[in-house]
């Protein structure tokens, strides 16, 4: 899938010493920045309702450990398609699987990446309904709309954007990102007076504390996930630098996951030490980002405006790079086992999978399921097979990949997806 953020023009072209890959550069930088935009969305504002209900401690051992989750991780899935022995431009993830096992393969990570990614496009459907219809009713002392119009106006109009073309999306993403950023991190610090360690209580008992820490674990993943950019962010690297791709990949993925770690789990400690169990209980029970909760709950007049902004400009960045996504990998799934033989034309796919995407997002702002249900049960774990297991799997079995194996890295991100996996056979259990 591509990046939701643009690389600019001035800086696409290589030169002899930058294709060397020996110093910083604003390629970098641009592509740090929209590696970070892609996983900065929604996810982060739904991730404080479980990671805070665990408890203190269990947080605590999250933050130290999804920093390096993150980052071996996505090195990971970034090498497979570095180190590929295919110059081919158009030899992204899926083409270079096809490579590495087969074509058989192939077809079985395209459905593993549609499979992780139209979830997170339903999610969005819900969120952005849940948050303008609180927006209306408390902000804005307006009658709620009935839901199925108002799920079908805001589904069309972002689906809108989609289909006014891949540059109109890019342009609005990049306008959307940076305000994200700088506001949450204005939301962080203006919680600071309001944190309270009260109804946390002491250290949990072993059993308890390693449940917490699991069930946070599928948020997690969801919400510092970025392998949907990571694919042509490899390819872009793979063409501009070379042999030297492979060290300049795990530089820009590990200022990435800093930065994350830092905001993204600063923004959760924040709101977590601000809200306390209670609070974040009542924000999951109304399936609302939490800034919206924030919103409704907290006495300050600030809050009560950025919040459904940034609630809203969150869910809609993340919603276009993921239909994206989502398009992609419905319309592979037509090519490769549904029309084989090429009987519907590009358009008619276009058409029919993009009418998919709309009524089926519609349907589920409409339904209301549980989003962090969605997100346990659903999307993380099968991210968690995409972007932890399946890369460990290749390093170990192909050739070409065989001067990444012997790593200690290696066998703690094959722990940390199969615990991610294992979520789901937790939440069914529940």
């Amino acid at each position: 899938m591509p990046s939701t953020e643009p690389i600019p023009e001035a800086v696409a072209e290589p030169s002899a010493e930058l294709a060397a890959g020996r110093r910083w550069n604003r390629f970098d930088t641009s592509w740090t920045i929209s590696l970070f935009g892609t996983a900065v969305g929604a996810g982060i504002l739904f991730l404080p309702m479980n990671a805070g209900l665990g408890g203190l401690w269990p947080l605590l051992v999250a933050t130290l450990l999804i920093g390096p989750m993150t980052y071996f991780s996505h090195r990971g899935l970034s090498r497979m398609v570095v180190a590929s022995p295919n110059p081919n431009p158009d030899r992204n993830i899926t083409g270079v699987v096809r490579d590495y096992f087969g074509e058989t393969a192939g077809r079985v990570v395209t459905v593993l990446y549609f499979l992780a990614i139209y979830p997170i496009v339903l999610i969005y459907g819900v969120g952005i309904t849940n948050t303008v219809e609180s927006l209306m009713v408390n902000q804005l002392g307006m009658d709620p709309w009935p839901r199925w119009l108002l799920a079908g106006l805001l589904v069309l109009a972002m689906s809108a954007v989609m289909l006014a073309g891949q540059r109109v999306m890019l342009v609005v993403t990049q306008w959307l990102v940076f305000p994200l950023i700088v506001v949450l991190f204005a939301v962080t610090l203006l919680l600071i007076p309001s944190w309270t360690l009260e109804g946390f209580g002491a250290v949990p008992a072993a059993g308890d504390f390693a449940m917490s820490l699991w069930l946070m674990i599928p948020v997690l993943v969801f919400s510092f996930n970025h392998s949907p950019a990571v694919s042509q962010f490899s390819v872009a690297l793979r063409d501009r630098y070379g042999e030297s791709s492979v060290t300049k990949a795990s530089s820009v993925l590990r200022l990435t996951a800093v930065l994350l770690v830092v905001f993204t789990m600063g923004f959760v400690w924040s709101c977590v030490l601000a809200l306390g169990p209670e609070g974040l209980q009542e924000a999951k029970d109304a399936n609302l980002p939490v800034l919206s909760h924030l919103a409704n709950v907290m006495g300050i007049p600030l809050i009560a405006w950025l919040g459904p902004a940034v609630a809203i400009t969150a869910i809609a960045s993340s919603f276009f790079g993921h239909w994206m996504g989502a398009a992609e990998g419905a319309t592979g799934i037509v090519r490769t086992m549904v029309d084989r033989r090429g009987r519907f034309g590009d358009r008619s796919v276009r058409i029919g999978v993009s009418a998919f995407l709309i009524v089926t997002t519609w349907l589920a702002g409409v339904l209301n399921p549980s989003i962090l249900s969605l997100i346990e049960s659903l999307a993380g774990p099968v991210i968690a097979v995409v972007l932890y297991l399946m890369p460990m799997y290749a390093i170990h079995r192909v050739p070409a990949l065989a001067r990444f194996r012997g790593a200690a890295s290696n066998v703690f991100v094959v722990i940390a997806g199969i615990v991610a996996v294992g979520g789901i056979l937790l939440s069914f259990l529940n």
